[in-house]
C-alpha cells in the first residue's frame, strides 16, 4: 500500500526539518574548540624573551591540543603593530597576542592617538610571567644597602648617576619614583636597550640600574655588581633573603615589568576560561618552570578577571608617573 503525503504531513515534514537543521547547526558551532591551526601574534622581535616564553608555550598547547599552534613575531611601533593586528582578529581564539605589559599600560600614556584601546579591544586571558627586579650598585659605590646610597645621594645631590633601557622602560620611570619619594638628585644616562645599560654598571660609567636579576646574576657572583634590594612589590622568590626597596626606607616603592596572553575583544566567557586553563597547565610544566629559573621569571597565578584588575592598577601606576615626567613617545 503507498501512502501520499497530505498538505498537513508535508507541513509537518516541513518544521521537523527545520527543527532538525537548527539543532544540527548548534552542534556544529559547539564544536570542539581549536578544529584549527591556532596563530599567536608576539609585538616583540623574535628571538627575544616573549618570543621564547611563546614558544614554550605554543609547543605544549599544541601538545594538548592537537593543532599547529604558529607563533609569529610583529614587532614595531613600541609593540604596536602586533598589538593593533590581533585587535582587529575575530574572537573565536584562532589568533592570540603576547605582548609585555608596556603595550597595555604605558603606551595608552605616552601617544596621543594610540590605535586601539587596551581595555576595550583586547581580553586579558592570562598573565605567563612577571621579571624579578632588582637594585644593583656598581661596587666601588661606598654603600651595602638601600638606605646608604640615599644618604649616599642626598650628600652629593647630581653626582651620582643611573642606567636606563630607554626613555619610558621600567628602568626609566621607576628609578624616576625612586628619585620622587626619596628627594635625591641622580642623573638619568638613557641606553638602547638592557644589555647595554647592564654594561654600563658592570665598567663603572653609571652608579646604579633597575634590572632583572638573571641579567646581573652572573656578575653578582663574580663581584662586579652589588644587588643591594629587591625592587618588586614583595620579595623576589629567587632570594628570599633580599629586603624590597620599599622595606628599606622607601614606602611604596615598587616596579616590575609582566608579559601576558590577551584575545581580541568580546572572546565567549567559555572559551577564555579554557584557554586560561590549558595555557595554566603548561605554564607548569618543567620545561617551562626551567626557563623561569634560567630569565629569573616568577609565575602569576591570577584569573582571567583578576588580570584585569592588575592592568587597571598599572594603568593608573604608570599613568602617574608618566604625568608627572611629561614623558611622549613619538609614532
Amino acid at each position: 500500500m503507498r501512502y501520499g503525503l497530505t498538505p498537513a504531513r508535508l507541513a509537518r515534514a516541513c518544521v521537523a526539518a527545520i527543527a532538525l537543521s537548527v539543532l544540527g547547526g548548534g552542534a556544529l558551532a559547539a564544536e570542539p574548540y581549536p578544529a584549527g591551526p591556532v596563530r599567536v601574534i608576539v609585538s616583540l622581535p623574535a628571538s627575544g624573551v616573549a618570543d621564547t616564553l611563546a614558544r614554550i608555550m605554543a609547543q605544549r598547547l599544541s601538545e594538548t591540543w592537537a593543532q599547529p599552534v604558529v607563533v609569529e613575531p610583529r614587532p614595531g611601533g613600541n609593540q604596536i603593530i602586533g598589538v593593533q593586528l590581533v585587535t582587529k582578529a575575530r574572537p573565536d581564539g584562532y589568533t592570540l597576542l603576547v605582548a609585555a605589559d608596556a603595550a597595555v599600560v604605558t603606551n595608552p600614556h605616552f601617544y596621543d592617538k594610540l590605535p586601539y584601546d587596551p581595555v576595550k579591544d583586547l581580553t586579558p586571558l592570562i598573565v605567563l610571567g612577571q621579571l624579578t627586579p632588582m637594585l644593583a650598585v656598581n661596587p666601588a659605590l661606598p654603600v651595602s644597602n638601600v638606605r646608604e646610597l640615599v644618604a649616599l645621594a642626598k650628600s652629593q645631590p647630581g653626582v651620582l648617576n643611573y642606567g636606563s633601557f630607554g626613555k619610558g622602560t621600567f628602568s626609566h620611570l621607576s628609578t624616576e619614583d625612586f628619585k620622587s619619594r626619596t628627594g635625591t638628585n641622580i642623573v638619568e644616562i638613557p641606553y638602547a636597550g638592557g644589555a647595554p645599560a647592564v654594561t654600563a654598571l658592570v665598567s663603572g660609567q653609571v652608579s646604579m640600574l633597575l634590572v632583572n636579576y638573571s641579567s646581573i646574576q652572573a656578575h653578582e657572583k663574580a663581584g662586579k655588581v652589588r644587588i643591594i634590594g629587591a625592587a618588586g612589590p614583595k620579595r623576589a622568590v629567587m632570594r628570599p633573603e633580599l629586603a624590597t626597596v620599599a622595606e628599606s626606607g622607601v614606602p611604596g616603592f615598587a616596579t616590575g615589568a609582566w608579559f601576558g596572553l590577551f584575545g581580541p575583544a568580546n572572546m565567549p566567557p567559555a572559551l577564555v576560561a579554557k584557554l586560561h586553563a590549558d595555557v595554566s597547565k603548561g605554564l607548569d610544566s618543567p620545561q617551562t618552570r626551567q626557563f623561569f629559573e634560567q630569565n629569573s621569571f616568577e609565575r602569576v597565578e591570577r584569573s582571567p578577571q583578576e588580570f584585569a584588575h592588575l592592568i587597571q592598577d598599572d594603568l593608573k601606576h604608570w599613568g602617574g608617573l608618566i604625568k608627572m615626567l611629561g614623558v611622549k613617545l613619538d609614532q
